[in-house]
């Protein structure tokens, strides 16, 4: 293992619109750099400050801009790494196999990533966020079938995800309800955004004033989830707040903390999906979290700019003809064995019945949510035997990885449980 983090440089270059950072800057200070900067410009990575840009970026990158302007991976121009001979390289010196290799190849296979030369893209002053909250109720289903038949087609402009979690009923009792979450942004002003979604999402009632006043809800909580919708107009930084779960109240200065270990454990898995699920498979799900605690479903739209770019393009495959990602996610607390085998197994279990409604042959993922559980490598990390888990991740990009590997690392020196394999 490697530690980075010293290596947290960045140089924003507004005339030309890059940005050269070191592998050790998380997102958060990449972001507040470019804020420092310039109010009109923006890289579109993930949504958490404190994750790390060598590893997020060599995965592939999702994030809120993604539909606008591709995922982060796909606005990488120039990289700076370590091979295994200790030699380091650019783009030119490494040539366009290794340089493809690691822009979603996931760079810990092949070299050290030491930095990275990103195109950064241009947003408006005034963008607008926004979450609309409802009870996840299996005998109606019409907004959720909405969203999986819209989201992915909407404007480029529109990225709107949903969240399903459990939430206690009400605040005297012991019984759950599964809220879901509409939560989004789009890149204009609010009148622009309210507009819009009076068009496409007339359900969510999203008025003007709603932008400018304090969240509409139940304050009481009689009736849960309290807030039922909440709209801000905010300048790009303050969106990056926004879906870090910070206040918007907060200085951006936020976004530079070191994270805070909590001590709680976590499974996670993805899938990704071509087809919406149908109301037997959402009534799976609303039983399936009304039987554990403490569990999440982030699901992504894609569509606009991703399903412009060819599979092959870089490693990431999952272009056209996928709706959306799905996460899925376990927390708890007390790390006995009976406790984490527990969550576990509702996780597989979950993982399990979400079979029949996602992409098949193969039941694609995503390597930035790594799981062990699709597979891991032998003792002599054969290529067979990793094709287990790599086509899930890279679909028929996986092979090229393999020859990339064996022609800049064929020693195998970059390895681990799921490092792509040496093919000679």
């Amino acid at each position: 293992m490697v530690d980075l983090s010293n290596l947290n440089r960045t140089k924003i270059d507004l005339e030309e619109e890059i940005a050269w950072i070191q592998t050790g800057v998380k997102l958060g200070q990449l972001y507040y750099e470019i804020a420092n900067k310039s109010s009109t410009l923006a890289f579109p990575g993930g949504l958490y400050p404190t994750v790390g840009s060598g590893g997020h970026i060599s995965g592939g990158g999702l994030g809120t801009l993604m539909r606008k302007y591709g995922i982060a991976a796909d606005n990488v121009l120039d990289a700076r790494v370590m091979d295994a001979n200790g030699e380091t390289l650019d783009r030119e010196s490494m040539g366009e196999d290794l340089f493809w290799a690691i822009r979603g190849g996931g760079g810990a296979s092949f070299c050290v990533i030491l930095a990275w030369k990103l195109k950064l893209v241009r947003v408006p002053e005034k963008l607008t966020v926004f979450t609309v909250r409802r009870k996840f109720e299996p005998e109606n289903l019409h907004l959720l079938q909405k969203w999986q038949k819209t989201a992915h087609k909407v404007s480029k402009d529109l990225f709107i995800r949903i969240l399903l979690q459990t939430a206690p009923k009400n605040d005297t009792s012991l019984e759950k309800l599964v809220a879901v979450g509409y939560n989004g942004l789009f890149l204009g002003p609010a009148d622009e955004f309210v507009s819009y979604m009076d068009k496409i999402f007339p359900e969510f009632d999203l008025k003007i004033e709603d932008c400018f006043s304090p969240p509409a809800g139940n304050y009481s909580c009689s009736d849960k989830p309290c807030i039922k919708k909440e709209c801000f107009q905010v300048p790009w930084i303050k969106s990056v707040l926004y879906f870090a779960g910070k206040k918007l109240d907060d200085p951006p200065e936020i976004l530079l903390q070191q994270r805070v270990n909590k001590h709680s454990y976590s499974k996670g898995t993805s899938d990704f999906l071509k087809s919406p699920i149908p109301d037997e498979g959402w009534k799976m799900i609303h039983d399936m979290f009304n039987s554990g605690d403490h569990q999440m479903m982030i699901m992504d739209p894609l569509g606009g700019k991703i399903d412009e770019i060819w599979e092959d393009e870089i490693p990431f495959p999952h272009r056209k003809g996928n709706l959306f990602n799905v996460q899925y996610l376990k927390y708890w607390e007390v790390n006995t064995k009976n406790e984490s085998s527990k969550h576990i197994k509702w996780m597989r279990n979950l993982h399990k019945k979400m079979k029949p409604y996602v992409a098949q042959s193969p039941r694609t993922a995503y390597v930035n949510y790594k799981d062990l559980d699709l597979g891991r490598n032998d003792e002599n990390c054969s290529y067979i035997r990793a094709k287990i888990w790599g086509e899930k991740y890279f679909k028929g990009n996986f092979k090229r990885l393999a020859r990339v590997k064996g022609k800049v690392d064929p020693d195998n020196f970059f390895r681990n449980e799921q490092s792509i394999p040496v093919l000679l």
